[in-house]
């Protein structure tokens, strides 16, 4: 299979069919040091090159406190591909990592969310783009019907409170194990974070099921994907899409007839 073309492929497909960037936009690619979002930043420079619209493309870092390795190699890894790259040390996530260790999720992913705008205005993109990928979309429609009662995802594209930034993840259609070949093919330095390396969580163990049914079924996480995108509310049980008068139903939501 010819990694790059697949990439390309399904990229492309992800921004057009929810037009995520567009003619003019400054694009800055939040680099996590995984393969995930290393592998988007070169695909996006490759579709900067091909595509009919004009956009550009930057890329950052913003570093917590919490990479098992040194940012070095990824930094030379850029400064040879000829990318403009931020490495922004974010200094209330270094003093929360000190004086509260055992802090949770939300307060880092808060602290992280306001570094992340600050360093877009200072870029002056309007877009970001983060590296979530299938992988990432279909565990958290699982966790969320699983442990929240709500039957939600990632959305593909979203805005800021504010509305300055778009908020895109190109990766939807990709799943990691594309990612993980080409990263290692492209000879990528990752540089791990610790939260990823946590045991007992519910990601992981929405990851070890993944793993043990894809098994049997290796297109599970498409198979997901696609039903993301073909909803039939007439077979839920919100009342807002369900005719309850005996009326006819619209052609969207069909009455159920068969159990």
């Amino acid at each position: 299979m010819d990694l790059e073309k697949s990439l390309l492929r399904k990229v492309g497909e992800a921004i057009r069919r929810f037009s995520m960037v567009r003619d003019g936009d400054r694009v800055a690619v939040a680099l996590s040091g995984g393969k995930d979002s290393a592998t988007l930043l070169e695909i996006l420079l490759l579709l900067q090159k091909r595509a009919p619209i004009d956009f550009s493309v930057c890329a950052f870092t913003v570093e917590q406190g919490k990479f098992l390795r040194p940012i070095e190699p990824l930094a030379e890894y850029l400064k040879r591909s000829g990318v403009a790259w931020t490495y922004y040390r974010d200094a209330p996530s270094l003093r929360l990592l000190e004086e509260r260790p055992d802090h949770g999720c939300d307060l880092c992913s808060r602290y992280r969310r306001r570094a992340v705008y600050e360093i877009a205005h200072g870029l002056g993109a309007n877009v970001i783009a983060f590296g979530h990928t299938a992988d990432d979309f279909c565990e958290a429609l699982l966790r969320n019907a699983m442990f929240t009662g709500r039957l939600s995802a990632l959305p593909p594209v979203t805005a800021s409170r504010d509305r300055e930034y778009r908020l895109i993840r190109p990766l939807a259609f990709v799943t990691e194990d594309l990612t993980r070949a080409y990263a290692e093919a492209r000879g990528i330095p990752v540089v791990p974070c610790g939260c990823s390396q946590k045991t007992g969580t519910v990601r992981r163990s929405l990851r070890d099921l993944f793993a043990t049914l894809e098994r049997d079924y290796p297109h599970l996480k498409e198979n997901m994907i696609s039903a993301m995108g073909n909803l039939d509310p007439g077979r839920m049980l919100d009342p807002r899409f369900l005719r309850l008068d005996g009326a006819k139903s619209p052609e969207l939501f069909p009455i159920v007839t068969e159990l």
